[in-house]
């Protein structure tokens, strides 16, 4: 069943001015409730961290590359974005993207573009208006366009969105046979990355309309987690790194302990103390910026954001 939601149809707005949380959800959470579907899926960057109620993220998907990619204007083939001449104008509808970057390359300018992928590399490659965009590279590659990748920027440039690059199955909280059914698809690796950056980005409240971005790694049991936030121009900013151990061997948890949700995804098959030990490393780095005055940071790029 093929649906179009209201972030869909808004093409004219930045997202982050739009300020709806479930913008990409709403209409497919509504046929879930109906019973008019069984399952949705979402990018799992679109999914806010508190879920309404009765409904959880019954599988999250093996992660594509969660980066973020510079697609160039067929005249700067072959370029990066230190390489384009100044006041070239880069393409983002992110505040994350946008804020990283201008700190970065302070000789570019930024603005907004919407649309979904056809659009905006139609409005790349028809008109002069923009050097460059900036999307997902998971986006580019599941649509077969990884060809028009020219650049990738890695965390030394840009960090990236929470549960960026993953895809999240979306089922009522209470079928117990679809969740069963869906679990099969479950990447425990991306798992408790995803769990840990829902709940750095849940416990500093920040969404669309804040620049809040992250990396994560998971090795030899340990996880990894760097989060950051920005001011709308990137010239304040605060980041830490923390990690934790993440190797819990599988138990059989039998009963009530079933259901239980770690920001709105219910994993049956990863260790729940796993799962846990994300979640707390979430809250913990988030609690750590916040005590470096992360707050005021985040406030202010609200209230200059709701103004512009």
């Amino acid at each position: 069943v093929a649906m179009s939601t209201t972030g869909d149809k808004i093409l004219d707005t930045a997202l982050s001015k739009i300020g709806e949380k479930s913008l990409f959800t709403k209409e497919l959470e509504n046929a879930l409730e109906r019973n008019e579907v069984d399952l949705v899926v979402h990018s799992l960057k679109d999914l806010p961290t508190s879920l309404p109620p009765g409904f959880t993220i019954g599988a999250v998907c093996k992660r594509e590359n969660p980066l973020d990619a510079v697609v160039f204007h067929p005249k700067n083939c072959g370029k990066t974005l230190s390489l384009l001449p100044e006041k070239s104008v880069i393409g983002t509808s992110s505040l994350r993207r946008a804020a990283q970057l201008k700190k970065k390359f302070p000789q570019l300018e930024f603005r907004d573009i919407r649309g979904n992928l056809n659009t905006r590399l139609k409005k790349l490659d028809e008109k002069e208006d923009f050097s460059a965009i900036i999307l997902a590279a998971a986006g580019l590659k599941r649509m077969g366009w990884e060809n028009r990748i020219g650049q990738l920027l890695g965390p030394e440039d840009c960090l990236y969105a929470v549960g960026q690059g993953a895809l999240a199955v979306e089922v009522r909280a209470k079928d117990q046979e679809i969740l069963n059914m869906v679990s099969a698809l479950h990447d425990a690796d991306t798992v408790l990355r995803c769990i840990a950056e829902r709940a750095f980005l849940k416990c500093l409240e920040g969404g669309c309309s804040v620049p809040v971005a992250v990396n994560t790694v998971l090795k030899d049991g340990q996880l990894y987690l760097t989060g950051a936030v920005y001011s709308l121009d990137g010239s304040n900013s605060l980041k830490e790194t923390m990690q934790t151990s993440v190797s819990y061997p599988q138990q059989n948890e039998d009963g009530p302990n079933d259901d239980v949700q770690h920001v709105g995804i219910t994993a049956k098959n990863v260790p729940g103390q796993a799962q846990e030990a994300a979640e707390n490393l979430g809250v913990e780095l988030a609690n750590l910026l916040l005590s470096k005055g992360a707050k005021h940071i985040l406030s202010v790029a609200r209230q200059l954001n709701d103004a512009r």
